[in-house]
């Protein structure tokens, strides 16, 4: 029996990827593990990899350079000696693929429709290949219009359709029909005459950004954000980097990220509750402390994660975060470098940001902003000093951690960067 290739997930969330194009030829040999296709997910392309072998078929429905495929679709097979290519002409859906009654649409969108009590099958979808958008769901969720006004001016049924459709406040709108009727080429004037200035300013979004900003929404929508902030005393831990900085020709000096990673990991192991998830069924512990870290790129923001940072010397966490920032800004992470996490620092201290608010990035408990170092006078007894600070903003979700226990891990790690050295294995 052929086997089938099938979309795989790339993403946590993943419901549908971009296929790129074909590594391999119809008719080729395929080996266990070789590369058959490349396929854009959320914020990366991935080589896709043969768990079999045998000679590829690819139907002549399969999909295009550009294509948007969802995961579980099948779009190729591989034949062994002797089989036929199977009879259908188009691709297989896998049977997680959600029913034909009910359109298309992403999480996002979904959990918009249960908040506004909005039936998916009853929407009229306006997106790419029939796919629900936010705006659909909005526009179903709106009451019926009240009733026109006596004075206000005639207005075809195409014409009241189309400027339903677009949002337009037709009232206002000059009609050029008989006795002044609107009439469907006036909304459309009204429609093309501004958009037509703006279209030229309009700066496309990519699929990184578009990533990037559905992850920010439902950080924000589906947790209970609260964000706690603490000026930290830094001096400590500004002496010791100097003292790495000194000794540069034993490798590469560790950023101060790469110092919050480690000592954030050894505060985490004694708040384990900053790292655990939140789900139907409980909490979810972390199995592991792996950590993201922010990455401002050219493309977009990007989250790789450090991996077992409490196995880690210092050193050893500074090579790792630095090869994923450096793929990260080449655009050649893979998904699994953003995979997992059960937490986040995103360090905005460069750009002489004090304090922010971060938001947490799904499905974590919490995320550590981290603002600029710098020097601040402080009493020292009677004395006035000059003291290395830095403000940490902790923004945490309330399901999970209450105040207390959030303020608690913040008071931990801000004593452990006061004093730094005991926790830094080199």
């Amino acid at each position: 029996m052929p086997i089938a290739l099938a979309v795989p997930r790339l993403g946590w969330n993943m419901e549908e990827g971009t296929f790129v194009e074909w590594l391999k030829a119809d008719g080729d040999l395929v080996r266990p593990g070789d590369f058959v296709y490349r396929l854009e997910g959320e914020k990366s392309v991935e080589e896709i990899e043969s768990l079999d072998g045998g000679v590829l078929h690819v139907p002549a429905a399969a999909p295009r350079p550009g294509d948007r495929v969802a995961v579980g679709t099948v779009i190729a097979f591989l034949l062994q000696p002797g089989e036929s290519p199977p009879a259908t002409a188009a691709p297989l859906l896998a049977s997680a693929a959600p029913p034909a009654a009910e359109p298309a649409a992403g999480p996002a969108v979904r959990r918009l429709a249960r908040e506004r009590g909005v039936d998916l099958r009853a929407v009229r979808a306006s997106g790419r290949d029939g796919r629900v958008t936010a705006d659909d769901i909005e526009r179903a969720a709106r009451p019926p219009a009240a009733p026109v006004a006596p004075d206000a001016p005639a207005i075809s049924p195409r014409a009241r359709r189309l400027a339903a459709r677009h949002g337009v406040e037709w009232a206002a709108v000059r009609g050029t029909g008989r006795t002044g009727r609107i009439r469907e080429r006036d909304i459309a004037a009204a429609l093309a005459t501004p958009r037509a200035a703006a279209a030229a300013d309009l700066i496309p979004l990519s699929a990184a950004r578009k990533v990037t900003a559905a992850r920010m929404v439902e950080g924000a929508r589906t947790t209970a954000p609260v964000t706690l902030t603490a000026v930290v005393d830094a001096t400590n831990l500004v002496n010791l980097r100097g003292q790495f900085r000194a000794a540069a020709d034993a490798g590469p000096v560790p950023s101060y990220t790469d110092f919050l990673v480690k000592l954030a990991a050894v505060a985490l192991l004694k708040h384990p509750l900053l790292a655990a998830q939140w789900t139907a069924a409980g909490l979810r512990p972390a199995a592991r402390i792996d950590i993201g870290v922010a990455v401002d790129a050219d493309a977009g923001l990007f989250v790789p994660v450090v991996r077992d940072v409490p196995a880690l010397g210092l050193r050893q966490v500074a090579a790792a975060a630095r090869e994923l920032i450096d793929r990260a800004r080449r655009g050649a992470l893979a998904a699994r470098d953003m995979d997992g996490g059960c937490f986040t620092i995103t360090n905005l201290g460069a750009y002489g940001i004090d304090a922010f608010t971060p938001i947490v990035n799904p499905p974590q408990t919490a995320i550590l902003g981290v603002g600029r170092i710098e020097r601040r006078p402080a009493m020292d007894g009677d004395r006035v000093v000059g003291r290395d600070a830095v403000t940490l903003s902790l923004t945490f979700d309330h399901r999970v951690v209450d105040g207390g226990p959030a303020a608690r891990f913040l008071q931990t790690l801000a004593q452990l960067i006061a004093n730094p050295a005991p926790w830094l294995s080199t």
